[in-house]
C-alpha cells in the first residue's frame, strides 16, 4: 500500500446525490510522508490555565438541556411523533433480536409494552431511511456529546490527532477578550497537524487565527516530494459568547491541506468563520456545527482560488436545533486551468427550531473552459415556521469578453492571471498578520512572476 486512504470524508448527512458521485470524497495520503513539520502557538499563558474542557462545557450544557426537557415533559408522553416512535420501535426490535434486551435510551419501555413489532402492526408508523432513523434517534436522545461531529469526519480527525500527539486547549474566562494564533507548517516529505479545543465561557470574546502552510517542490509529480499540513478544531461557544475563527490555507503544488472543524453554540452565541483557501494540490475543508442554543448565530465566509490542476473540496453541515437561530454560508471563488472544486453546503432545520433562518449562497467564476465545478446547496427541514434559502451564481468568461481583452493586447493566459491576481491581492490585504501576508505573497510570486513587486510597489498620488 503506497497511500493511506481516508474514505467517505466530507460526507453529506443525507446522501441524496449518489448518482453524481459527490456525496463524499476520498483522501489519499502518501505513506512516504514522515510525521514532522512545526506547530507554533501565539497566545497568552492564561489561556492554557483552563478551568473548563470542551467535554466539561458540553456536559454542563447537557445538564441544563436535560433539566429543561424534564420540566417540559412533566405530565406528558414526551416526543410522540410517528417518525420517533418508528425509529425507537425498530431499534428496540433489533436490540431484542440480537441481545435479548433493549439497549437504547427510551427503547426499554417500548420493548416491555410488546410494541417491538409496531412497524409491521401500526400502519401510522412510516418507513424510514437510514438518515431519517438516525436523525430521529438523535432527537429522542437529546445527547449533545453523541451528536457532535466534525466536517471532514471521524477518520480524518483520528489521523490528525495521531499526527498532533495531543490536543491543545485554549479557554477564555467569563466576560474576557482573548486571541490566539496557531501556525502549522510542513516541508517536503513531512506531515504536520495540530489538534485544538477552544472553549469560550459565557460573555467572552475569542479570536482565533489558524495558518496552514505546506511547501513542496514546485511542479513535482511524485509523492516523495509531497507535504501535508492539517488541523482538527473543536469549538464550544458559551452563552452569549463571541468566537471569530480565521483559517488561511496556503500550499505549493504537491501539498495537501486538511481543515477539520466542529462547533457547538450555546444560547445567544455568535460565531464567525472565515476560510481563505488559496493553494495546495488538494485542500479538504470540513465544518460541522450544532447550533443548539436559542437565538444563536453562525456566519461562514469562504474565499477560494484553484489554478492549474488543483482540487478544492468543501463540506459545511449546519444543524439548527435552537429556536430563532440564524446561519449564513457565503462562498466566493475563482477556478482556472483544469482545476476541480466541490462545495457541499447543508443546512438542517431540525424539529424544534421554530423561528430559525438559514441561507447559503455561492458565486463562482469559471475563468477557463477546462475547470470542473460542482456546487451542492441543500436544505433539510423538519419544522414549520422556519426559512431556508439557497442559491448559486456560476459564471463563465464569455468568448466575446476574451476577444475584447485580446484586441487590447491581453492574451487568454494573461486574463486568467488577472483573476488570480485579484484573489491573491484581496487575501494579502486582509491577512491577519505579516507572516500570513508573506506566505500569500510567496504563493502569488510562484503563480504570477513579479506579483510581489507589483503589490509592494508604492502607489503614485492621484495628483
Amino acid at each position: 500500500m503506497d497511500a493511506l486512504k481516508i474514505r467517505h470524508a466530507n460526507a453529506m448527512p443525507a446522501p441524496t446525490w449518489g448518482w453524481l458521485r459527490m456525496n463524499d470524497t476520498q483522501i489519499e495520503i502518501p505513506m512516504s510522508l514522515a510525521p514532522g513539520g512545526s506547530m507554533e502557538v501565539d497566545a497568552e499563558d492564561r489561556l492554557f490555565d483552563h478551568a473548563m474542557s470542551f467535554e466539561g462545557a458540553v456536559a454542563e450544557l447537557q445538564a441544563r438541556l436535560d433539566a429543561a426537557r424534564a420540566t417540559a415533559n412533566e405530565g406528558s408522553a414526551g416526543d410522540d411523533r410517528a417518525c420517533v416512535r418508528a425509529a425507537l420501535a425498530e431499534n428496540a426490535a433489533r436490540n431484542v433480536a440480537t441481545d435479548g434486551a433493549a439497549e437504547m435510551p427510551g427503547t426499554a419501555e417500548t420493548a416491555e409494552s410488546g410494541s417491538v413489532n409496531a412497524p409491521a402492526a401500526d400502519l401510522e408508523l412510516p418507513a424510514l431511511s437510514r438518515y431519517q432513523k438516525r436523525a430521529a434517534l438523535e432527537e429522542a436522545a437529546l445527547d449533545v456529546a453523541t451528536a457532535f461531529e466534525t466536517g471532514i469526519g471521524a477518520d480524518a480527525r483520528a489521523y490528525l490527532n495521531f499526527l498532533a500527539h495531543e490536543t491543545m486547549v485554549l479557554a477564555a474566562a467569563k466576560d474576557t477578550q482573548e486571541r490566539a494564533t496557531v501556525r502549522v507548517e510542513a516541508e517536503a516529505g513531512e506531515a504536520a497537524a495540530a489538534s485544538i479545543d477552544v472553549v469560550a465561557a459565557p460573555g467572552s470574546t475569542f479570536d482565533l487565527v489558524i495558518a496552514l502552510d505546506a511547501t513542496a517542490a514546485m511542479g513535482a509529480e511524485d509523492n516523495a516530494t509531497a507535504a501535508l499540513a492539517g488541523t482538527t478544531l473543536r469549538v464550544f461557544a458559551g452563552s452569549h459568547a463571541r468566537v471569530n475563527v480565521t483559517v488561511y490555507a496556503l500550499g505549493t503544488p504537491a501539498a495537501k491541506l486538511l481543515d477539520d472543524e466542529g462547533y457547538v453554540l450555546d444560547e445567544g452565541a455568535r460565531v464567525n468563520v472565515r476560510h481563505v483557501v488559496l493553494g495546495g494540490e488538494l485542500t479538504v475543508t470540513g465544518l460541522a456545527a450544532d447550533v443548539r442554543g436559542d437565538t444563536a448565530r453562525l456566519d461562514i465566509d469562504t474565499r477560494y482560488l484553484a489554478s492549474g490542476s488543483e482540487q478544492r473540496d468543501f463540506n459545511y453541515v449546519v444543524r439548527q436545533r435552537g429556536r430563532k437561530t440564524v446561519s449564513n454560508m457565503n462562498a466566493n471563488g475563482v477556478l482556472t486551468g483544469t482545476s476541480k472544486k466541490v462545495l457541499r453546503g447543508t443546512i438542517d432545520l431540525v424539529h424544534g427550531c421554530k423561528g430559525s433562518e438559514g441561507s447559503e449562497q455561492e458565486t463562482v467564476l469559471l475563468a477557463s473552459e477546462g475547470v470542473d465545478n460542482k456546487t451542492v446547496p441543500t436544505i433539510l427541514c423538519d419544522e414549520d415556521d422556519v426559512a431556508g434559502n439557497h442559491g448559486a451564481t456560476i459564471g463563465h468568461v464569455r468568448p466575446e469578453q476574451l476577444f475584447y481583452l485580446e484586441s487590447r493586447g491581453v492574451s487568454a493566459k494573461a486574463a486568467e492571471a488577472l483573476f488570480i491576481r485579484a484573489k491573491l491581492e484581496d487575501a494579502a490585504l486582509s491577512a491577519p498578520d505579516e507572516r500570513i501576508r508573506a506566505s500569500v505573497l510567496r504563493l502569488g510570486e510562484a503563480l504570477i512572476p513579479g506579483f510581489t513587486d507589483d503589490i509592494d510597489a508604492p502607489k503614485e498620488d492621484a495628483a
